[in-house]
């Protein structure tokens, strides 16, 4: 089974979303991770349903299957990248990401997503460990129930640095959530090769029975930077063979957030650094 690649808007952010999308799908992309921003569909301007529906149209019209993806650096606040989270100290401050990621899943089901990605954030200076999971625990009940009502996978995306930071940490929180069936993972390759002890592919082996959607780019040891392929360390032959092997249907989407100013040559690249892979297996 081949994997079905697509592309972060994230890593598109100089272009008009219509633009984007209509680049992609002329370079052979079967989806798109599309990150809600106030450059791409924003979840905080007027008639939102009526600009997903938009959105949903071309979508379609182009062929693309699309993951909704919640990492914009400053959609809710002008001056806290990332912020607040759902481990803010504030409760006004979780609510509002909690309500943000309750309107990705109605953003999700109405364009038709797989999946809506998220992740937990960084534990507050301050806020013990234990407190901080039961934070995360309650902000996330709602998101839950939303998407469950929604028929839309939640994949949490374990993120370096952050209380959910590894594999390890998304079963824990599976565990304290006690493993509600809309919990899924998703997993970025380029994480596994920063901090994992395991090998990229055996992470992939690892967490098949519960990927809901997967990011790819190439990554060093230690070093959380999003890089282009062949630019770090990843040998990504076993890895796609993992994939495969785990049956999983989702997109594999290539993220890479910080190149956005060579975005549609690097989009056109990534692919064929992909495609080429396919070829010599």
């Amino acid at each position: 089974m081949s994997p079905r690649y697509g592309y972060g808007t994230n890593g598109l952010t100089d272009l008009r979303l219509d633009d984007a999308l209509g680049l992609l799908a002329d370079l052979g992309y079967e989806g798109v991770g599309l990150t809600l921003d106030h450059m791409h569909l924003d979840p905080a301007a007027p008639e939102l349903a009526a600009r997903t529906r938009r959105v949903a149209r071309r979508l379609t019209a182009l062929g693309l299957d699309v993951t909704v993806e919640t990492g914009a650096r400053y959609v809710l606040d002008p001056r806290r990248k990332h912020g607040p989270t759902l481990l803010d100290p504030d409760p006004a401050g979780r609510a509002a990401r909690t309500g943000l990621l309750v309107t990705a899943v109605q953003v999700a089901a109405d364009l038709g997503a797989h999946a809506v990605h998220c992740f937990s954030g960084v534990t507050p200076d301050g806020t013990d460990t234990d407190t901080a999971w039961k934070r995360l625990e309650e902000a996330m009940g709602p998101v839950l129930d939303a998407a469950e009502a929604a028929g839309v996978p939640l994949a949490v995306e374990p993120e370096p640095g952050h209380l959910v930071g590894d594999l390890a940490g998304f079963h824990e929180l599976r565990r304290r959530l006690g493993d509600p069936g809309p919990l899924g993972l998703t997993l970025d390759i380029g994480h596994c090769q920063c901090l994992e002890p395991r090998s990229p592919a055996d992470c992939v082996r690892e967490a098949g029975p519960w990927l809901r959607h997967v990011q790819i780019e190439d990554m060093r040891r230690g070093v959380h930077e999003h890089l282009p392929f062949g630019d770090g360390e990843i040998d990504f032959p076993p890895v796609l063979d993992a994939l495969a092997a785990t049956g999983y249907q989702g997109l594999t989407v290539v993220e890479l957030p910080r190149h956005s100013h060579a975005g549609p040559e690097l989009a056109r690249t990534s692919l064929d650094f992909l495609r080429a892979l396919e070829v010599r297996a």
